[in-house]
């Protein structure tokens, strides 16, 4: 039989450009070789669920054969019997499944049979060989649970799997974890998963408290000691005993020790679910946060129990026990993994880690007040927690304001700084920066966030008259600069902010951005601007880049700690750094700063703020530039760090002098405008000799 190959240029050129702009952010003209750059010769069943929305309005949409095809095959896979007739009612069918694994691996062949073509090599070769068993079609790539390697180590075939016992915990409990993921969606799973890991973080704090509490009671010379047994069940019985230690209480027959031993009945989803309302109850400051839907039927007492066993290894509790911070750990890679799980449908609750690092320590916030107005799962705080103490500190110099508008993500970042004992004020609830400001009257020393950039419908229209626009009044199609209006506005006289952003925020002219920016760069707010590279997000391959904007860029030294550099006066001074080269590509699609890397950025940023002698500030051609206000006028106030920075692409083999160069090259020149003369003249003499030719 012959054999076929998958071919991204036989896929209809709409479907690639929309697939290309959407999907990698890019109008590349070759669309097919980066659409095989980035996934491969032949998609795998995971590009479905990255490229779903794509797939259905611009293909299945436009495709009554596929989409037909498509709901016929996914209804038998479901078992369902009645025919889905009308285009319509197909599409609202597919839409309606769009977390369905079913659905995934249904489009997935269907998209491969729309993308192969036969190969005529392939043919010869099967005619020759006949009797030579059949290659199979390429099996499904198994999901990846290991943490992906840098690219530039061992190569994969000479690396060796690590056995169990030598591996990170982390990654342990996510394989097993993953395992017993079976066909519940990736977006689904995460709160199963991460409730669990919450559930088993309180209860074991809850059972040392208790532990200690027994041993005081128990000890002679303590003040806590108790005579008699009464007295000593009503010490571990006060909650304000708990309370005071920032200890939540989790009533009797809801621990951790009570599910565990329960992981193995039928009714353990009901009974988890039961455990979450019991601890909310008890416990004001987590109402509304725990997940409590457990005992839906997907959830099977097998994955649950299995889950539970998981998660009550003997280590796990140890470690958590010592003072490690291991499920905090646990917590914040489980993020990570379930926001590359979830591809471009999911992950906007997660910012990576090395993107939050680099912020943090280009920013940082020692003391004074932290805000995130888009906090997601709170990432940024943990990290700015985590600097503070690694640099002499206390979690205590600073304090802890946030906004989240999605309400799953609000709950995860409640969960996310209770694992972590950061006592942050989030709002009573989830809310729309824009139209209902949980912070008002907030001015905060240092702003730091990772807000849903380019987002078109964000209510724009409705605030025309807004006060926090005094830079202009943002588009009503592009939220961008309403972003970074809406920090500026909550930014203390002597704060400092910093935010992703799109690259187009840099250069954008359309509806009055070009204007913003301009007034921006006026006010001598901008301080420095960092390209990033492509893929180290989860939701975008496109480029982004950082805004640092503060309102005191004087010399006079900041409410922050003593062993911060002495800064200089930067007035009319902006700093370009362009780090668009760096990073190292840690699976097909998504790429990481490495810890030098970081260091580097972050080293260039504070020796330019900076005055110590010891580490002075230099321009490096193609890495960063200190420019002048009028510099960027004369840019037009376009502020892509490539324009000022350089390039330092060299040819290192070239060791030929300036001079000499353009020497060789104009005689080169006037050497070929000679010939050209020369060839005309005998161009113009045969043509004369074919008109006497004709003549005679």
């Amino acid at each position: 039989m012959p054999k076929y190959k998958f071919k991204w240029s036989n896929l209809p050129p709409s479907l690639l450009d929309d697939l290309c702009s959407q999907l990698l952010g890019t109008s590349d003209a070759d669309c097919s070789e980066a659409l095989r750059s980035a996934y491969g010769a032949r998609p795998d069943v995971e590009f479905i669920r990255d490229a779903w929305p794509i797939l259905l309005e611009s293909w299945l949409a436009k495709n009554n054969s596929a989409l037909s095809e498509v709901v016929r095959a996914l209804a038998e896979a479901r078992g369902e019997k009645d025919a889905i007739k009308g285009r319509g009612a197909q599409l609202a069918y597919l839409r309606g499944l769009r977390n369905s694994k079913n659905l995934r691996t249904v489009v997935w062949g269907q998209l491969i049979a729309a993308g192969e073509v036969e190969s005529v090599a392939a043919v010869a070769s099967s005619l020759k060989s006949a009797a030579k068993p059949q290659v199979s079609a390429p099996k499904r790539r198994k999901r990846k649970m290991h943490v992906e390697a840098d690219s530039t180590s061992t190569n994969a075939s000479t690396t060796q799997k690590k056995p169990e016992e030598e591996k990170a915990l982390e990654v342990f409990l996510w394989e097993a974890a993953d395992r017993l993921r079976s066909r519940v969606d990736a977006a689904e799973y995460k709160h199963v998963v991460l409730g669990l890991i919450f559930l088993k973080y309180i209860s074991d704090v809850f059972a040392k408290r208790r532990e200690e509490l027994q041993r005081l009671v128990d000890e002679p010379g303590s003040d806590y000691f108790m005579p008699t047994d009464e007295a000593k069940q009503s010490v571990l019985e006060d909650r304000d005993e708990y309370a005071s230690e920032g200890v939540f209480w989790v009533p009797e027959g809801h621990r951790w020790e009570d599910l565990r031993k329960a992981a193995k009945q039928a009714d353990i989803g009901v009974r988890i679910d039961a455990a979450m309302d019991a601890i909310e109850k008890e416990n004001s400051a987590l109402r509304g946060v725990l997940p409590k839907n457990y005992a839906r039927r997907e959830l099977t007492p097998i994955m649950l129990g299995g889950l539970i066993d998981t998660f009550s290894r003997k280590d796990l509790a140890v470690e958590a026990q010592g003072g490690l911070d291991i499920l905090g750990r646990v917590y914040e890679y489980f993020l990570a993994k379930f926001a590359t799980a979830e591809g471009k449908l999911g992950g906007e609750f997660y910012t990576p880690r090395s993107v939050v690092r680099l912020m943090v320590d280009m920013l940082e916030p020692f003391d004074g007040r932290v805000f995130d107005p888009a906090c997601g799962s709170g990432g940024m705080f943990v990290q700015a927690e985590e600097f503070v103490e690694a640099h002499g500190g206390r979690r205590e110099d600073i304090a802890v304001f946030g906004q989240e508008q999605n309400p799953t993500t609000w709950r995860l970042a409640k969960m996310n700084l209770a694992l972590r004992g950061i006592e942050a004020n989030l709002g009573p609830e989830w809310a729309d920066a824009f139209t209902h400001d949980l912070h008002p009257d907030l001015r905060a020393d240092f702003i730091l966030t990772n807000p849903p950039f380019n987002v078109s419908e964000w209510g724009g229209e409705r605030l025309r008259d807004d006060p926090r626009w005094q830079y202009g009044i943002p588009p009503s199609s592009n939220a961008n600069f309403a972003w970074i209006q809406h920090m500026l506005a909550h930014l203390s006289p002597v704060g400092t902010m910093v935010t992703v952003m799109a690259n187009g925020s840099l250069t954008a002219e359309q509806s009055g951005q070009d204007e913003i920016r301009k007034k921006l760069v006026e006010a001598d707010l901008v301080e420095c601007i960092v390209s990033l590279p492509k893929q180290l997000f989860y939701t975008t391959q496109i480029e982004v880049c950082l805004w640092f904007l503060t309102r005191d860029k004087s010399d006079r030294p900041s409410r922050a700690r003593k062993s911060l550099t002495p800064r200089r006066e930067r007035h009319g001074e902006l700093l370009f750094i362009d780090a668009r080269e760096l990073g190292h590509m840690v699976s097909k699609t998504n790429r990481e700063l490495s810890s030098d890397e970081i260091d580097r950025i972050a080293g260039a940023y504070k020796a330019w703020r900076g005055k110590s002698p010891e580490a002075p500030y230099q321009d490096i051609l193609g890495f960063c530039a200190a420019v002048k206000i009028d510099t960027v006028r004369e840019q037009r106030y376009v502020l892509t760090p490539g324009r000022y920075v350089g390039s330092a692409t060299v040819d290192i083999d070239d060791d030929e002098l300036i001079g000499q160069k353009i020497a060789r090259l104009r005689k080169e020149i006037e050497d070929g405008f000679a010939s050209r003369v020369l060839l005309q003249e005998r161009v113009a003499a045969a043509l004369n000799g074919l008109r006497v030719s004709s003549i005679d």
